[in-house]
């Protein structure tokens, strides 16, 4: 028995209602053109400033997303831990704005949540976007080994002061800090600056945590040398492992500008290495992972290997994590079974976080099997309910 085929677990906490928008959203999700046409409009709607924003927040806005503020995630915070012993991770989902006051308030939000988490046993991670701190293209720059003007300089100066300040309270907190992947072409200025804050954080126990995309053929072999540097230097690795988020971006550059694809060839490939990062992480000691995935067989694997190296499943160095409105028959599955388990929980004001809904949408319709696997389950739980 396949015991995330548990569809009473898995959505316990969703209303009849809520079950029916599920479906019925899952269903739209499923066709690929109706996707792409709704992501154009709803951007067009939104740059016009046509009033569609109540009609977003009603659908799409209010299955994948908290709510605005973090105050408005509280009351689905508090049901998912107290109801299903899932814990939250408050993304502020707040895309692409380049102006240092941004990056100020960016700040702000984190450290505020850094406090948050500080008095909530529910919400055990904060978590952040290296473009929240800084210039895409100044990362870029430095990713390229490009000489930066004296100007630029100084910015990246605050750029690393941001991020010193919000790796400092959350040691003092004690609250783990997840710093998600971008594009690779900006990766790795980010990359070498999380492993200053690892070597300075880091000490005691992972407190900093880089995010690796697997679906990137190089990253298996960083984490090798991230390993043997943390032994030579002594500090501790956390590490959040997903497959990864810009697959198309990616490949489309690299073929723009005549340079090898850093995507694996195929999905197996990737399934092959994120599998293979659970492994080398979980052999060996001095490392906590955040698995982040949606993948059955992942999850499996990561549950056999606790099992094989007698880590407990509450162990703090031990977490899987899905996104907030997607894969419940994962996340309250395992959570059920005692694992530490955490939903990533979007918000901030609707208009700014359609970006990241749209991409959500259309990795949906992009990731074979996704979706109908998402259709077939809560068809299983209609017919249990008898909807």
């Amino acid at each position: 028995m396949n015991f995330f085929n548990n569809t009473q677990v898995a959505f316990a906490l969703k209303t009849d209602s809520q079950l029916e928008r599920a479906y019925f959203l899952f269903k739209m999700i499923q066709n690929q053109p109706l996707v792409r046409i709704g992501s154009a409009v709803t951007n067009f709607a939104l740059k016009a400033h046509l009033p569609i924003e109540g009609l977003i927040r009603t659908t799409v806005f209010d299955h994948f997303c908290g709510g605005v503020t973090e105050e408005d995630c509280m009351p689905i915070i508090e049901n998912m831990y107290n109801n299903g012993n899932v814990h939250s991770v408050l993304d502020y989902s707040v895309e692409g704005k380049d102006k240092e006051t941004s990056f100020d308030e960016a700040l702000e939000k984190v450290l505020k949540i850094v406090n948050f988490c500080a008095e909530k046993k529910s919400i055990p991670f904060a978590v952040f976007k290296p473009t929240g701190f800084g210039r895409f293209a100044l990362y870029q720059k430095i990713t390229e080994s490009n000489q930066l003007s004296t100007e630029e300089k100084k910015e990246w100066a605050r750029v690393e002061a941001r991020y010193h300040k919000v790796c400092k309270v959350a040691l003092e907190k004690d609250v783990p800090l997840l710093i998600d992947a971008e594009e690779s072409w900006m990766q790795d200025a980010a990359d070498q600056l999380i492993e200053q804050l690892m070597e300075t954080y880091n000490k005691e126990k992972a407190i900093v945590f880089n995010t690796l995309q697997m679906y990137r053929h190089d990253r298996l072999a960083y984490l090798k040398k991230l390993h043997k540097k943390a032994l030579q230097k002594g500090f501790h690795i956390g590490i959040k492992v997903v497959r990864g988020a810009y697959m198309e971006k990616e490949r489309e550059r690299a073929e723009e500008k005549g340079y090898p694809s850093p995507i694996c060839e195929h999905k197996q490939a990737t399934d092959i290495n994120f599998d293979e990062a659970v492994k080398y992480m979980m052999e060996h000691k001095n490392m906590a992972i955040f698995i982040g995935t949606h993948n059955e067989k992942s999850s499996y694997l990561g549950m056999e290997l606790a099992d094989k190296y007698k880590i407990s499943k509450n162990d703090a160095r031990l977490w899987f994590g899905q996104l907030f409105g997607m894969s419940d028959h994962i996340s309250y599955n395992l959570a059920n079974q005692q694992y530490n388990v955490a939903k990533y929980l979007p918000f901030g004001p609707v208009r700014d976080v359609m970006p990241y809904l749209i991409r959500r949408a259309e990795e949906n319709t992009s990731v074979a099997g996704q979706t109908s696997r998402e259709l077939n389950l809560l068809k299983a739980e209609r017919k249990r309910r008898k909807l």
